[in-house]
């Protein structure tokens, strides 16, 4: 009788450990979800927030059977808190998967994470480049859903050697993704015979840009700018008081919707280049606009069609497997080899577990969308780059044979 009891004490023990480190049962899907919902980027968060919150509630927080239970957490913008919030979410909530993270230095921070703990980590707006290129293998249980820094600015460098600027300034957030919008764009904008004569790197969280707009050189005959959180607000505003006239191009979050109807006419005419834009005229993107903004009072940033589409990429899976937790790495796969028609467009991911999709290349302008009565500032998509993936016209092996882009890499080499 003692050896038996002993027996069922050590097999008790044996299955509360199992429940510690076990994710939740496979009819309940817990998803973490990390977003800086205080500090400088909190109206981000809740962009980010919202788009997946309304997939949810738009299927009844059912996917394929499985019950999903979201949980927020507050990473404000912050890598070392995203890590600790991550941390809490794997080993404290038993997540299956946590989404999400804001600046590319928090996705660099969270993937490592994901691989300590074998936990799926889904990088719905991190853009930085590595996690799905050179550091791909260190990270298998990464997916990115959203797109790499680069990869809209390729086509845009393109695009504007198509409308005849040859020389360009730059003038960018001094930090992984700034470097990396504006190496995308020099490779390409110099590839096609322009010319990158100046870079100006404002800290990230710059409000003032006095001591940088003067300097910007009047031989440009244009300028290509990288804003993030309200810096995307003030440049423009500061760069028109100071008189310019130069065509102004912007990375893709320089002119999202997420602050796009704070800004004013000064902003009219500007060109940047996104995978979304809430102007986008097709029938299931006035759908979505509709539906978003009567719900959240306002026009659906990048930041929510992201997460939006993120939702329905994990829906997908969940469907195929009609409502069972397939495993950390079985669901990598699985989500790999999704294909949606989203509300961006086509959507699938390519063999580094990348989306490849249309980049849009779009211009403010002051009108009426959708049947809304009245004009407001809309990102108006003037050119469509189909198919396009992370690693642009160069091709997988060529293009990571490069470093990756950073502050000094492609080189100023016609810097005056």
């Amino acid at each position: 009788m003692t050896g038996s009891s002993g027996f069922s004490r050590k097999l008790a023990a044996a299955c509360a450990a199992l429940a510690v480190t076990a994710p939740a049962a496979a009819e309940e899907l817990r998803i973490g979800f990390l977003a800086p919902m205080t500090g400088i980027f909190a109206q981000v968060g809740k962009d980010m927030a919202n788009g997946f919150q309304m997939y949810l509630d738009e299927t009844g927080g059912n996917f394929g059977g499985a019950k999903v239970t979201l949980i927020v957490e507050d990473e404000e913008g912050k890598p070392p808190v995203g890590v600790r919030k991550a941390e809490k979410l794997v080993r404290q909530d038993k997540v299956h998967m946590f989404i999400g993270g804001l600046l590319a230095p928090t996705g660099y921070a969270l993937a490592p994470v994901s691989t300590r703990l074998k936990t799926v980590y889904i990088a719905s707006i991190p853009a930085a480049d590595d996690l799905t290129q050179r550091d791909l293998a260190k990270y298998p249980y990464l997916v990115r859903t959203g797109w790499t820094s680069s990869q809209p600015h390729h086509p845009l460098g393109q695009w504007a050697c198509e409308q005849g600027y040859k020389r360009v300034a730059a003038v960018a957030a001094d930090y992984a993704f700034g470097h990396e919008v504006v190496g995308g764009f020099q490779k390409a904008f110099e590839g096609c015979g322009g010319r990158i004569i100046q870079k100006i790197w404002p800290p990230l969280g710059t409000k003032d840009f006095g001591p940088y707009i003067p300097t910007i050189k009047q031989s440009a005959d244009a300028i290509f700018s990288l804003m993030v959180g309200p810096m995307a607000l003030q440049f423009p505003k500061q760069l028109a008081a100071s008189g310019n006239k130069k065509p102004v191009l912007g990375g893709g979050t320089s002119y999202d919707e997420f602050v796009l109807p704070a800004m004013g006419e000064e902003v009219i005419g500007h060109v940047s280049a996104l995978q979304y834009s809430a102007a986008l005229d097709t029938p299931g993107n006035s759908s979505f606009v509709k539906r978003y903004r009567a719900k959240y009072g306002k026009v659906p940033s990048y930041y929510s069609e992201s997460n939006y589409t993120t939702a329905q990429m994990i829906h997908e899976v969940m469907e195929t497997s009609r409502g069972k937790w397939p495993g950390a790495a079985q669901f990598v796969k699985m989500l790999s080899a999704v294909k949606v028609d989203a509300v961006r467009g086509p959507v699938r991911l390519d063999e580094m577990r990348n989306p490849v999709q249309n980049i849009y290349i779009k211009k403010v302008e002051r009108r009426k969308m959708f049947g809304y009565e009245k004009d407001e500032l809309w990102n108006t998509v003037i050119k469509t780059y189909p198919d396009v993936g992370q690693f642009w016209k160069y091709g997988k092996q060529q293009f990571l044979k490069q470093p990756v882009y950073s502050r000094d890499f492609p080189p100023c080499k016609y810097c005056e």
